[in-house]
């Protein structure tokens, strides 16, 4: 803190034979740090007397302002100077520093509790991994009852495209087969009535069909592989058909679980958690649907911590995946009003299950 201090003003004596104004701006303190003080400017007159005699007046000069002079002087008692509160500042901040360096072993010293897989969950995982490698094994054998993918000097005549419709379509009710298949041999799916297996299969089987498809992705051709010897890239999708609004999002959501790198179980667990989905219309005990669903989840996490200790993010990037296969099948949907328009006529398997009516 800065304070402006006047000087006091000396007594002159009337008798003195010199003037003098002098300006004092510094106390004991501030002498013994040095301070500046005013100067006196002084004159030297010598004037001749009448007898000869040479005399001397010192004249003092006026000063030019009687204002003292801002002096710093020491804080009072008890008031930091800036200084001071910088190092305070720093002094604090490397406290804290030390104080979060020591909390933070302390605070993940404590060994985490990792979910352990049940011998019933194991056994669950199992079953699950082989039966969705039994289905596959069934669907290669449907690979010659597929119409053949045409090869003719004419692609875009009437007759190729009306094919690769075809062909597209036939795989289509090859992987839903392979669906039904699969979603019987889940355990507590039979144990459901008859219209609820038939609600959740009707509603869950785009969204299993491109689970399935994101599995047989290849990144390096950014192609999909159907039936082991089947690859198609985005130009054949659209060759068959289908429109590019739904054709984009179908390789981008490949290429996005790609990425996970998801194994066997992984995948298996997860077909299975998007088929229990009690919010699916038409549901009637969603309640049974839903505790059949968390079993599906419990087990996930668990499997997922165990193989992904150090990535926490894992299980919930999975279970995200989910949300954007519900955007997948608005889409589909309109791929398939966009097939009507078109006057493309579907099996009447891929009719019932999709609701299209004609």
């Amino acid at each position: 803190m800065s304070l402006w201090l006047e000087a006091p003003v000396p007594d002159v004596s009337p008798d003195s034979a010199t003037e003098l104004w002098k300006l004092e701006t510094q106390d004991a303190r501030s002498q013994a740090r040095g301070g500046d003080s005013c100067i006196l400017r002084e004159e030297a007159r010598m004037p001749q007397s009448s007898g000869g005699a040479l005399g001397m007046r010192l004249e003092a000069a006026e000063p030019k302002a009687l204002l003292p002079r801002a002096e710093a002087i020491p804080e009072p008692t008890g008031v930091l100077s800036e200084e001071q509160i910088r190092l305070k500042k720093l002094k604090r901040l490397e406290e804290e520093q030390a104080q979060a360096t020591s909390v933070s072993p302390s605070a993940s010293s404590p060994p985490q509790v990792l979910p352990q897989l049940s011998p019933e969950q194991l056994g669950m995982i199992e079953k699950l991994v082989t039966a969705q490698q039994q289905c596959n094994r069934r669907s290669f054998s449907d690979q010659l009852r597929v119409t053949p993918w045409p090869i003719t000097p004419d692609p875009q005549s009437r007759e190729a495209r009306q094919q690769r419709f075809a062909h597209f379509t036939e795989l289509a009710i090859v992987s839903v087969q392979e669906i039904v298949d699969f979603a019987k041999q889940l355990p507590g799916f039979l144990q459901l009535s008859r219209e609820d297996q038939i609600a959740l299969l009707k509603t869950s089987a785009i969204e299993v069909m491109l689970l399935e498809t994101s599995r047989r992705y290849n990144p390096g051709s950014e192609s999909i592989t159907f039936l082991k010897d089947f690859s198609y890239n985005r130009e054949d999708f659209a060759k068959a058909g289908l429109q590019v609004e739904f054709i984009n999002p179908i390789f981008e959501f490949s290429r996005a679980m790609n990425e996970l790198q998801l194994n066997d179980a992984e995948f298996a667990l997860l077909i299975a958690i998007s088929i229990f989905s009690a919010d699916r219309p038409n549901v009637q005990d969603q309640l049974q649907v839903e505790k059949l669903q968390h079993t599906y989840v419990e087990a996930l996490h668990a499997y997922v911590s165990i193989h992904h200790p150090h990535d926490h993010l894992m299980f919930p990037r999975m279970l995200m995946k989910l949300v954007s296969l519900r955007t997948l099948s608005s889409v589909h949907s309109e791929q398939v009003f966009a097939l009507r328009l078109q006057d493309k006529k579907l099996p009447p398997l891929l009719s019932e299950i999709w609701d299209v009516h004609e």
